[in-house]
């Protein structure tokens, strides 16, 4: 009896449940306002499954999707996942290299492409190894495509029949970003999919009630997850096929939305929008924001919270961890210690969820909320193992402290075990022998009313090896000069921490979703200092 009840956790139980729940609600609003109830929807999740079956694809084929938040993004996964095969979801935003890359590092046999991004696809597919050719509408794009709608249309909407799918297969295959060496292929399970799904519901609460805007990637590790969160539970999405604030603004109006994701550069820019707008910042419902990357400024939280009325909620993690495995959100530390001090935090771990902080040694740091080490995390969520990279795995699972996997973060953590992420190992800038945070002092020059972004890297000092350098984007309208803004760090640092550089730019490289690339800042600001 026991093994009767210990089922397989599947990606496909998601839209299962919502098919047999919720069928006659509406899941998913497109692009355009076209609304399909998740009956509607499965019956096209079908469809498509049955004519990536009669291609002749098989269980364990690796389907890539190259779209931006579309309907059809998300009939995808569920169409690829739920007759054994691996999704890629593949970032829009790369070059014809990247591509090519990846789709001969996972070896796909399928692309389903938006026709905005097809010719990126068209202009490498006789190098790699991937037979079959989609586009959302074929008649927009060069070369030979097979038609999504088509397919669609003339495939058979009953339930295809399923494949022996183990929760231990792989479900999806997410490409990290690839800014210090090739773009690793992170392995995620039906398991360790099932598992995140499951938790992040909790922790960022999301019901049947919940309307949630797409303003983060899909692509981006599965846009944290949410297909499944929402679908799951019977929420609707909107979808927009790339984050336009104005866009955003307008949607949470019209359709009520409750919940959205954006990291801190996200905010800002819907700030902006409400701030130049006399329309309502929301519609009859309540609104929450969860944000990660970088921890949002208490100035961030304090416009949002008070002026936007909306509640942030504060998540960490990585491509590797599912994303996410810490949370904030916790209404007790925020009664006791206030708002500023927990939501800057990245907060404790979640559910099923063990972390520590550890030296070189992997031993575990103190918890008095000072002294840095690496965040090292286990849990279910957490991926199966890189692509095709065995010794990548190994290391990330094993240097320091055997069997946890090692972010590459660096943070304190306190007595109640929340984490405080100070910096990326490679971002912590040590000058004279001290370590500074990058984060810390970015937190502290966002404060300054005439910063709109700001970001801080290290760069060569012939005295004290590196020294604090502050790229900075001035409001509009304001004049700002580099005295003024070491002044006020030192004003408000310890001075070691301070600028002692500043350069001012009109905007900051940023990822899709909204993360500064420190990387190309030190490539394009790191000049040499004097002593």
């Amino acid at each position: 009896m026991r093994d009767i009840m210990k089922q397989p956790m599947l990606t496909t139980d998601f839209l299962d449940r919502a098919l047999d729940n919720y069928g006659d609600v509406v899941g998913v609003v497109a692009h355009d306002g076209t609304e399909y109830t998740y009956g509607e929807f499965g019956e096209r999740v079908h469809r498509l499954s049955n004519a990536l079956l009669g291609m002749g694809l098989e269980r364990g084929d690796r389907v890539a999707i190259l779209a931006p938040n579309t309907h059809w993004f998300l009939e995808a996964l569920f169409a690829i996942n739920q007759i054994g095969m691996v999704s890629v979801p593949t970032n829009y935003r790369l070059i014809d290299d990247d591509y090519e890359y990846i789709f001969e590092d996972c070896g796909a046999a399928a692309v389903i492409a938006d026709e905005e991004y097809a010719g990126k696809v068209g202009a490498i597919r006789e190098d790699i190894p991937t037979t079959e050719f989609i586009a959302h509408s074929a008649d927009a794009v060069e070369g030979e495509w097979r038609d999504y709608e088509t397919l669609v249309g003339e495939a058979s909407a009953d339930p295809p029949e399923r494949p022996d799918i183990s929760e231990d297969d792989a479900a999806t295959i997410n490409y990290t970003s690839g800014t210090t060496g090739d773009p690793k292929g992170v392995v995620r399970t039906h398991r360790t999919e099932h598992w995140h799904a499951l938790i992040t519901a909790h922790h960022t609460e999301v019901d049947d009630a919940d309307t949630y805007l797409w303003t983060l990637p899909m692509f981006h590790v599965n846009g944290w997850g949410y297909p499944y969160v929402v679908t799951g539970v019977g929420g609707t999405h909107v979808c927009q096929r790339t984050f336009d604030a104005g866009g955003a603004m307008e949607r949470i109006r019209e359709y009520d939305v409750s919940y959205l994701c954006g990291a801190p550069t996200v905010l800002n820019r819907l700030v902006d929008v409400s701030e130049g707008s006399d329309e309502p910042d929301s519609g009859d419902a309540d609104v929450r924001i969860a944000t990660a990357a970088s921890p949002p400024p208490p100035a961030t939280i304090r416009t949002v919270e008070d002026e936007l009325g909306w509640r942030i909620l504060h998540v960490y993690g990585l491509t590797e961890t599912g994303p996410l495995i810490t949370t904030s959100n916790s209404r007790r530390r925020i009664e006791s210690e206030g708002r500023f001090a927990v939501k800057t935090r990245q907060g404790a771990a979640m559910l099923g969820t063990r972390l520590r902080v550890v030296d070189a040694d992997g031993e575990a740091v103190p918890r008095d909320d000072e002294t840095m080490g690496e965040v090292v995390v286990q849990g279910n969520q957490v991926m199966d193992r890189y692509w095709n990279k065995p010794g990548k795995t190994e290391q990330a699972f094993s240097e320091c402290l055997e069997g946890w996997f090692h972010t590459g973060d660096i943070a304190t953590w306190d007595e109640h075990g929340m984490i405080s992420i100070k910096d990326r190992k490679k971002d912590v800038i040590i000058s004279g022998g001290e370590n500074i945070s990058s984060v810390e002092v970015e937190d502290t020059l966002y404060e300054h009313p005439d910063i709109e972004k700001v970001a801080v890297i290290g760069v060569p000092h012939e005295e004290w090896g590196e020294t604090p350098k502050a790229i900075v984007v001035p409001a509009a309208g304001v004049d700002l000069t580099a005295g003024e803004i070491i002044e006020f760090a030192r004003e408000n640092l310890a001075h070691f921490k301070a600028p002692t550089r500043v350069e001012f730019v009109e905007g900051l490289p940023e990822t899709a979703t909204g993360k500064v690339r420190k990387v190309e800042l030190r490539e394009t600001h790191a000049d040499p200092i004097d002593g």
